[in-house]
């Protein structure tokens, strides 16, 4: 979906504290003992290809943003210690000191740019559109005036397959139904964020699929860190830079997306 959904109930910042005191002490604790100086990151772990736990039950963090937040913290010269949050609860929870860096798929924006510092964008989201591989007629947004488009509900894809002229828009519970309707032939495309399509191209090893290059909308990603602290600001963004020079943000956006990012 284009937006993170949110759980109805926000941790009260006495929770958060609560649940979080203990992560910070051993944080200080395993770097006075090992001597490795620990980045301390929050995630709201549900929410793949960026984050979230493996289905077999492994309590590794994995998907883009856990990758790419170690590869950071490492070429910083730290250690990334992942903890699990609820999203509603990272902010106050880097504000209280708890953690010192969110890495949750966290869409830059006026709002929360007042809150917090941003790294420089590290990726790139928006609508697109996947269709039959062998499909020539449909190239772009453009092509899908009065084609049968399969949506998730609720989403803002949804909203804006509704404002394509003439379109037939079928609204399904999930975006793993709208591509079986894709699969079945009853629907000409589908429209999903970036990410959920190439995600599941990767994911499914589809080869009858092809996603397309055009971008309807477009948020950027960023890397949160508390209002103020420019210092790690700088480290972090010179790190992604180091990162993208390098070849290894290639290499970990391959891993998850099944393609290298648009230059």
């Amino acid at each position: 979906m284009s937006k993170k959904l949110l759980t109805l109930c926000a941790l009260c910042m006495f929770a958060v504290s609560a649940l979080f005191a203990g992560c910070g002490q051993d944080s200080s604790d395993k770097a006075a003992s090992s001597g490795e100086k620990v980045l301390r990151v929050g995630t709201n772990a549900d929410f793949a290809p960026f984050e979230f736990q493996d289905e077999n039950g492994s309590t590794e963090y994995q998907g883009f943003d856990m990758d790419l937040i170690r590869a950071v913290a490492k070429e910083m010269g730290y250690t990334a210690e992942i903890q699990n949050v609820n999203f509603d609860g990272l902010i106050p929870a880097m504000e209280s000191g708890n953690i010192d860096i969110i890495a949750s798929g966290m869409t830059i924006n006026e709002e929360r740019k007042n809150q917090v510092e941003f790294s420089v964008p590290y990726y790139i989201s928006g609508l697109t559109i996947v269709v039959p591989k062998d499909n020539t007629d449909i190239n772009g947004f453009a092509d899908l005036k009065g084609k049968k488009i399969a949506v998730q509900i609720g989403t803002t894809s949804m909203e804006e397959a509704q404002k394509i002229e003439g379109a037939e828009v079928k609204a399904l519970n999930s975006s793993a139904d709208t591509f079986m309707e894709l699969k079945a032939g009853n629907v000409d495309a589908v429209i999903n964020d970036l990410p959920v399509n190439d995600y599941y191209i990767v994911k499914t090893k589809a080869t009858d699929v092809k996603r397309l290059d055009d971008k309807l909308t477009s948020e950027e990603y960023g890397f949160a860190m508390k209002k103020g602290n420019t210092e790690l600001k700088q480290k972090v963004d010179a790190a992604l830079k180091t990162l993208k020079e390098n070849g290894e943000y290639d290499k970990i956006y391959e891993k998850w997306f099944g393609t290298k990012p648009a230059k």
